[in-house]
């Protein structure tokens, strides 16, 4: 039979244990309504994408910078065409959604598995040097441990696969 001590004990964990789980549900939930804010730099500007942010969470075939710097990625055929099948490997892959698609232009989001925090993915084609820019960048936080340039290398990685002739 339990002491008097132990229920006590018993009773304060109990009730530690809910505000701890009470407290990391609201903490997600307010991270989640702060990550749904689309950004209002996002597309193209005198031909070119956003630059990154200081922050490590943005990589960009535009940008200056090492750590920023990523690859864009070749292409031949027309620009049409090369978005068709960039937005059909961007489809394939998980918690992504087409947002915009225009002229020349991607915009993709990525939602990440447990926190729902969103990352904005860009891709412009440049017909005259036969590459499309990209730059992908976390809509919050400083650092995402590289999520951003492991998901454009998985995409390159995609698109380099040989695929057939239209």
């Amino acid at each position: 039979m339990a002491t008097e001590d132990e229920n006590s004990l018993r009773t304060v964990f109990s009730r530690n244990r809910a505000s701890a789980i009470i407290s990391v549900f609201c903490i997600c939930s307010v991270l989640s309504s702060c990550a749904a804010a689309r950004p209002s730099n996002l597309g193209v500007r005198e031909g070119r994408l956003a630059p990154c942010p200081a922050s490590p969470n943005c990589v960009s075939s535009q940008a200056p910078d090492a750590g920023h710097r990523i690859e864009p990625l070749p292409f031949t055929g027309s620009p049409a065409e090369a978005l068709a099948r960039l937005a059909g490997i961007v489809g394939l892959l998980p918690r992504a959604a087409v947002i915009t698609r225009s002229d020349g232009y991607l915009h993709a989001e990525f939602t990440s598995l447990l926190f729902r925090f969103i990352d904005d993915m860009e891709f412009l084609v440049d017909d005259t040097a036969k590459v499309i820019h990209v730059r992908s960048a976390s809509r919050m936080g400083y650092s995402d441990l590289g999520v951003n340039r492991k998901r454009v290398e998985e995409i390159r990685l995609r698109w380099l696969e040989p695929h057939p002739s239209p």
